[in-house]
């Protein structure tokens, strides 16, 4: 037995803002490390823990193929004994590929093609037949029973329903020794020089031999060799026609429809899967969406004439060969490039889309003769098609599909498989509709199917089905229960993905694991935490060690063992406070203790906000899964969209109103999912969409260049007397541009050298010590500081020094309001955690100028927050609110949800048991709701409010 140490210690952690820490984590336990946003909590689990984890295991690769997997930098600690095999499940690791699906990732998919192989029964697509399969002593049994005492003749296809005069083909089948042919269901001989019509279809068959079937004893060898020649020819199908008849009978080695013929090859798992070629749609490539032009795009003003700008894609008018075609065109259609195109032919407008080639004479007046003119042109339409199917240049393809629109493939309907592969079912379902079903409702189809499969095919599939419900089980346990196996993976949010490695992490059923979590708990309503705490403790019974990055009030009451790091945030922040069981972790007195005994609270607000009386009314909302909602949103309120995870919150709100609004004030392109009317528009002025899409990943991206604060701050000095002198614009003072750049490590203050066999080590650029910008341009100061001095400072302390410049002193004081006065201007994105990533977008948005009518739309602002962060967020976003303007949050924190002023609960359930309105009001009016699971969370906190307020008094 092994005997495993009993923690893991972690000694002297340095990386980023951590403060040189010891720490003790037990092993096999459930521990979660929490804090403020920004005080290093990812900084141990992941940036430590797990990089080291992960470099030890990269450590035991042979030297050659370390090179190719390029090194990992080993973190700044000191040591870490008891480590075991780390596997790290973040918010960032789903595939943002088109053909990745649920079903894929979580490998469901795989057992599913592999049952379908083997276990399913075919159809026809032609007639809906069960198809048959036959042996060549099946087919000889048949034959001599089915036509004995008749004249018969063994028929090979060859050509079926195809166009073409196939002298070749005739030719080469008289090489072979035949001299019969049946074209059309007629029997002919083959002559010299023989062919068919080519522009008409055709069905071709080889008389492989013609026969009476009686008792000679010659006919039982002679009908095996026509049978297996006939199957040579034939591709694994021949055609019996009795003499006489006009209907042959088919037979075939492969399945095969009795009546029509079709036939498929023998299933295999490739058969049923849209990567492959075997099975994907040839149409969409296995996408399920084709790219159409949308003449609408090409055309979007048809008041304007060609010449000036009418058709989009080409502009306006200039001498180029397309032009002239179009003049070509006008001449023989007889308009003019200035005529409004609405007023241009049909028959033109088609030409110029789809092409032409056609020769025409026109008589000139003048002249008095003839003059020939000659179209060919390829049509602006299929130009766009062939730029986007075949253009190596990414930029060339976005062109392209600016003029397109996204449409379900109509070969497939969206389920991605070829015609063949759907006919394949089991129980009456083929895998696509099986994919379709929310995971509960597949659930419950394999937990009968058992009982419904017969002799050998319940023998087949008795292992796969098993293998099926156990993954099935894992993602119920987890709250996926209203996904499908058909959702892309890149319409899955943070929380769901996370949820989904977590469940295919739980299926592997490894032992003596390292697991490391990033708050699983996002987009998880309080009503499934105890599921999700259930499976996590589920993996540390089984012998692995948990830890769990986490500010969620259950998952620290649950834990073994709890540290809090902080006090603060970044460079304050990287200490440990406490840590302990839970219970002991109430006793520190520190900002997490106090929020979870209610020492600190985010209070509830005393009054509610009436609002303008004005609304914006959303009617007859039918996307995904929604019933045909109405839904008012009345303006001048935080209105609060709840709901349990899938119920359809997301598509009412960034599918279905979003899209609408922002076309209607910006002109946006994004198609809204369907809708029957809205009204109150013109009660705001302007929507703003803050969504969970992470800020600029690379080095080069930081709070400044994304906040565009860094801009006006070029710009300032620029302005500077010395550099007005000195001729310097503001792309002097960009690190990303040659000019003012330090060009030995061009910009980036670190330059990379290259180990062989061992990590790349960065080192401060020995030229400008860090400072990214060459000497001359740091020779410019501004209040005696230079542009590299102000990257360096902190927002608190830019707030101060810049308080004299409004423009750049209002972007600023935003970034602090949202609690971030701690990172500094320069900060690199990819150094920035989750919650200060969210922020500082959050940031970006608030700093634009609010017309006191705008309409906000945050989805799960609170992502990575502390409760203390939640706090100043919740400040923020009131005083907004009481300007006048309207906020929309899309969230399932309930210290959010009891400050919003009107509650929109949409439910009851996830997926297809969602998509209605639950309940809508104030928190209060809500709270009454017998069916609403927020209900239920709210009435906790106003219990917890009115005992507060016992005690007081």
């Amino acid at each position: 037995m092994i005997n495993y140490e009993e923690n893991i210690e972690v000694k002297g952690a340095r990386v980023h803002n951590l403060k040189n820490i010891d720490v003790t984590i037990p092993r096999e336990k459930l521990v979660v490390i929490t804090g403020l946003s920004g005080s290093g909590k990812s900084s141990l689990a992941f940036d430590t823990i797990y990089a080291e984890g992960q470099r030890r295991y990269i450590e035991t690769f042979a030297s050659y193929a370390r090179q190719f997997l390029g090194g990992l930098e080993r973190p700044d600690v000191d040591k870490i004994d008891g480590l075991s095999p780390v596997i790290a499940i973040e918010q960032k690791t789903t595939s943002k590929s088109p053909r990745s699906t649920v079903g894929t990732i979580t490998e469901v998919y795989d057992f599913l093609r592999l049952l379908f192989a083997r276990a399913s029964d075919a159809y026809s697509y032609n007639t809906g037949e069960k198809m048959v399969s036959y042996s060549d002593d099946k087919i000889k049994e048949l034959i001599n029973e089915s036509y004995f005492g008749k004249r018969i003749n063994i028929l090979a296809p060859v050509i079926k329903s195809r166009k073409g005069h196939y002298r070749e083909l005739f030719e080469q089948i008289g090489k072979q020794g035949f001299v019969k042919v049946r074209v059309d269901g007629n029997i002919m001989d083959i002559t010299k020089g023989m062919k068919v019509d080519r522009y008409k279809t055709h069905d071709i068959e080889i008389v492989i031999d013609r026969l009476k079937i009686d008792n000679n004893e010659n006919l039982n060898k002679r009908l095996s060799e026509s049978i297996n020649t006939a199957m040579y020819s034939g591709d694994n199908v021949l055609l019996v026609l009795e003499e006489g008849e006009s209907i042959p009978r088919y037979f075939s080695r492969d399945l095969m429809c009795p009546s029509t013929g079709i036939s498929y090859p023998t299933p295999e798992p490739n058969t049923f899967s849209f990567n492959s070629p075997k099975g994907m749609c040839k149409e969409c490539n296995g996408l399920g969406h084709v790219f159409e032009v949308n003449e609408n795009k090409i055309f979007p003003n048809k008041k304007l004439s060609i010449q000036s700008g009418g058709i989009a894609p080409l502009g306006e008018y200039k001498k180029s060969w397309a032009f002239k075609q179009l003049e070509t065109i006008a001449k023989r259609y007889e308009f003019d490039l200035t005529d409004a195109i609405k007023n241009i032919p049909d028959e033109a407008l088609k030409t110029i889309l789809y092409g032409g080639s056609e020769k025409f004479e026109i008589d000139s007046k003048t002249l008095g003769v003839k003059r020939s003119y000659h179209i060919d042109y390829e049509g602006i339409a299929n130009f766009i098609k062939n730029q986007y199917h075949q253009a190596t240049s990414s930029s060339i393809k976005r062109w392209a599909r600016d003029f397109m629109d996204k449409r379900t493939c109509p070969a497939c309907n969206g389920s991605r498989l070829k015609i063949e592969s759907l006919y394949y079912k089991i129980e009456d379902r083929n895998i696509a509709e099986l994919c379709e079903l929310d995971i509960s409702d597949l659930a419950r189809f394999f937990d009968q199917l058992d009982s419904k499969l017969e002799g050998n095919q319940r023998k087949i599939a008795e292992e796969i089905i098993k293998e099926i419900k156990s993954r099935l089980k894992f993602l119920l346990d987890v709250g996926l229960d209203y996904l499908s196996l058909n959702r892309s993976s890149k319409s899955l949010s943070g929380g769901e993905a996370q949820r989904i490695r977590l469940a295919t992490q739980i299926g592997s059923q490894l032992v003596g694991v390292l697991y490391i979590l990033d708050e699983p708990s996002i987009g998880l309503h309080q009503r499934d935490n105890n599921r999700l705490i259930k499976s996590l403790e589920s993996l540390r019974d089984i012998g692995n060690s948990v830890i769990v990055v986490e500010h969620d009030r259950d998952m620290i009451e649950n834990a073994d063992h709890v540290i809090d790091i902080g006090p603060y945030a970044g460079k304050h922040g990287g200490e440990i406070i406490s840590e302990g069981t839970p219970a002991e972790l109430i006793d520190q007195h520190t900002l997490t203790s106090q929020f979870i005994t209610g020492e600190k609270e985010i209070p509830i607000p005393e009054t509610r906000r009436k609002g303008n009386g004005k609304s914006i009314s959303l009617i007859g909302c039918t996307g995904n899964n929604l019933k045909n909602i109405s839904v008012e949103f009345p303006l001048g309120k935080m209105i609060a969209v709840t709901g349990v995870s899938g119920s359809g919150k997301s598509t009412l709100i960034n599918e279905t109103l979003y899209p609408i609004m922002n076309a209607h004030y910006f002109n946006g392109v994004k198609k809204p999912m369907p809708y029957t009317a809205i009204k109150g528009l013109e009660n705001i002025d302007k929507v703003i969409d803050i969504n969970q899409s992470p800020i600029g990943r690379t080095p080069r991206s930081n709070p400044a260049t994304y906040t565009g604060v860094f801009g006006e701050i070029r710009s300032l000095f620029a302005k500077t007397p010395e550099a007005a002198i000195r001729g310097y614009k503001p792309g002097r003072f960009s690190f990303n541009v040659k000019g003012g750049r330090c060009e030995t490590c061009q910009g980036g203050g670190l330059r990379i050298i290259e180990m062989n066999f061992l990590p790349d080590v960065y080192v401060e650029c020995e030229t400008c010590n860090g400072k990214r910008f060459n000497r001359e341009t740091l020779e410019i100061r501004y209040k005696g500081k230079s542009i590299a001095d102000i990257l360096e400072m902190t927002i608190d302390e830019a707030v101060i020094f810049f308080d004299q410049i409004p423009k750049i002193h209002r972007k600023l004081k935003t970034i602090q309001d949202v609690g971030l006065g701690y990172i500094s201007l320069g900060q690199q994105s990819t150094t920035l955690s989750g919650g200060e990533a969210q922020r500082v977008k959050l940031a970006t948005e608030l700093s634009k100028r609010d017309t006191g009518n705008t309409f906000y739309i945050l989805d799960e602002p609170t992502t990575g927050l502390h409760f203390e962060d939640i706090r100043v967020l919740m400040e923020v976003l009131n005083k907004l609110v009481n300007k006048g303007n309207t906020i929309v949050v899309i969230e399932h924190n309930m210290d959010v949800i009891k400050m919003a002023d009107y509650i929109i609960d949409i439910g009851y359930e996830g997926g297809r048991g969602g998509g209605m309105i639950v309940a809508a009001g104030s928190p209060e009016e809500v709270a009454k709701d017998d069916k609403s699971y927020t209900a239920f969370y709210l009435n906790k906190e106003f219990d917890l409010k009115n005992q507060k307020l016992e005690l007081r008094s």
